[in-house]
This record gives C-alpha cells, structure tokens and sequence, in this order.
C-alpha cells in the first residue's frame, strides 16, 4: 500500500469492500431468506459484483501490481466453489431421440404493449415455429382467444377462471395428468404435467415464482422510498422460500424421470436455485456456453432455468436473444 499513490489507495480501499461484499456473497446459498431476508437481495447483484472484481483485476494487472491478487483470488474461489457465471465450453451433442424443450417469460405476449412494436406475439409464434420444441413451458402465458401454437397436448392453468394470465405448458406428447400447487396470495404459482414418451412418464414442472415487481424509475429509487423498496424485497425474497419449500414437499413425492423449469426471479447464486437445484442437473452448466444471459438487463442475469434429475443426459443448451419480452427464451436438448 506504502508504494501506492493517493488515488491507487482510494482505489484499493473500494477494491477491497467489494471483494469482500462478492466473498460474503458466496454464502447467499445457504442461507434462507426467511433467517436474513435483506441478505437475499445481494443474490441480485452478484453477476455485477463478479464484473466490478474483473475489472479490478485487470486494472491492478494493468499496472503490473501485486493488489491485482485480492480480486483475482475471490474470483477464483467463486470459480471452484460456486456456479458459473461465464461457460467457456459448450456441449454440442445431439441424438435423434433427444427431447427439445424450451422454457419462455412471454410477457402476456405483450398484451399491455410495454414493447412499441405490434408484432410480438406473431415474433413469438415464428420463432417457437422455427425451434419446434417438443414440450414447452411459458410462464406470464396470456390466454388468446385465437391459440398462436398448434400443439397436440397443452395444460394451462389460470389463477381463477376470469382470469387471462397463468402459466401453460405445451407438448407434442400425451399428458396423462396436470396439476397446480395453487400458491396463495400471489399471482404467481407453480404447475405440472406427467408426461409419456414412449414408455416413460415425464413429470414437467413449470415454476413461476414471486415477482420483485421491480421499477427503476426515479419515485421507487429515490432516497425517501428506498426503506419501502428494501422491505417489499424481503417480503417477496421470503414469499420465494416460502413457494420454494411448498415445491420441494410437492417434488418428493414423484420419484421418476423428471423436468423443472421456469422463471424464478432470482439468480443461481441465490438460496431459492441452490435448494431447487439439488440432485439435479442444471442444462446450462452442462451444456451452456457464455452468460447464458436469459432477462434483458444491462448485466448478464440468469434467472431462468432448466433442470433434470441425475440421470438425464443434456446435449445442448442455448439461450437466445429474441427481444420481445423482458425475458429470453431458453432451450435444452435432453435425452435418458
């Protein structure tokens, strides 16, 4: 430090509160946002905590000084002990009898218009179109009077029967049953469908979980409100463990072959992926490649996901860049 000018100490000190912010973030998984709910909100800017330590690095190595090591050596832990944030390598596989399957945040299909662009849902339907996965799960799902996608099979559950907006999911093979958890107090839930291909039942669930219903303009993050944004955070960080206990109760009675997908609201450094994601596979860590970026932010964020259980083989994985939702679609070959 001695051999630092004033401006390089001033630097290392923000260098250092935030290596030290990105190391206590490794714990976010073990911690249930009921025990410190205002701690699950940092599980929102780990992926911005892991670019502000590279840029660390890199601006310490830059100058050819030792204090690159503080970030380098927090990122590194992160590497080893946590779950990805960048894949380098992708599995590019593919069998004839792979199963395709697509999870998509539709945003209502644009229902409420928050995109100027009166082509979304007929962009929606090209795209599924020229993908052609064999089961799909939407979540936000709008029900339209006319059905954009002409699939044999298809489960949609509404919150009540006046209600439009729900979550759905479509399949070209037969589904022998459905069901919803019916979360209470909330817009969102959880649903599934057992599905047969071939001789095997396939239980597909579809997780929506708690919105954060977050809004970057200035009345919500200006001085005077940010107590009221942190406090609805940590309810709605609670109401997430809360749906994600009631799911894993639900899960553990079906023991056989088996999808989890959805939109979770929270990122994989979060308590919410770390339970959900135990004794599963997660098809962008085995066959992603990059960020695998799937919410349009400014960041990478990756807050949807696709699991199988451990005996599920993932060939592929993509994650896209159609913007006609704030979501991206994602997509995973898998085969048993």
């Amino acid at each position: 430090m001695k051999n630092l000018s004033i401006f390089n100490k001033l630097v290392y000190m923000l260098n250092s509160l935030i290596a030290t912010i990105l190391l206590l973030s490794f714990l976010l998984p073990y911690i249930s946002p009921k025990t410190i709910p205002v701690f699950a909100i940092l599980s929102l800017f780990v992926p911005f905590l892991i670019i502000i330590n590279m840029v660390f690095a890199l601006y310490w190595l830059l100058q050819f000084k030792k204090q690159f090591m503080l970030s380098a050596i927090i990122l590194g832990i992160g590497w080893v002990f946590s779950t990805p944030f960048y894949k380098i390598t992708e599995s590019n596989s593919s069998l004839n009898d792979d199963i395709k399957v697509m999870s998509y945040n539709v945003r209502m299909f644009n229902h409420w218009k928050w995109i100027d662009d009166d082509k979304i849902s007929k962009n929606i339907k090209t795209f599924i179109t020229e993908q052609s996965p064999d089961i799909i799960l939407f979540q936000e799902y709008y029900n339209l009077e006319k059905p954009l996608f002409n699939y044999p099979y298809k489960y949609i559950k509404t919150k009540n029967k006046q209600d439009k907006i729900g979550l759905a999911i479509y399949s070209k093979f037969p589904i022998l049953n459905t069901g919803s958890l019916n979360l209470e107090h909330t817009s969102n839930n959880i649903i599934f469908a057992d599905i047969l291909r071939k001789k095997d039942t396939i239980r597909v669930y579809n997780l929506h979980l708690q919105s954060l219903q977050l809004n970057t303009s200035k009345e919500n993050f200006g001085q005077a409100n940010s107590e009221k944004l942190v406090a609805r955070l940590k309810e709605r960080f609670k109401k997430q463990a809360d749906q994600t206990e009631i799911f894993l109760a639900h899960e553990k009675e079906f023991k056989g072959k088996k999808i989890v997908a959805g939109d979770f609201n929270n990122t994989c450094y979060s308590w919410v992926y770390n339970q959900i994601s135990k004794n599963k596979k997660d098809a962008f860590v085995e066959a992603g490649k990059g960020f695998g970026k799937t919410f349009n932010y400014w960041f990478p964020m990756r807050i949807d996901f696709i699991f199988t259980d451990e005996t599920a083989i993932i060939n592929q994985f993509s994650s896209f860049s159609e913007k006609n939702s704030d979501h991206f679609p994602i997509v995973t070959k898998i085969n048993w």
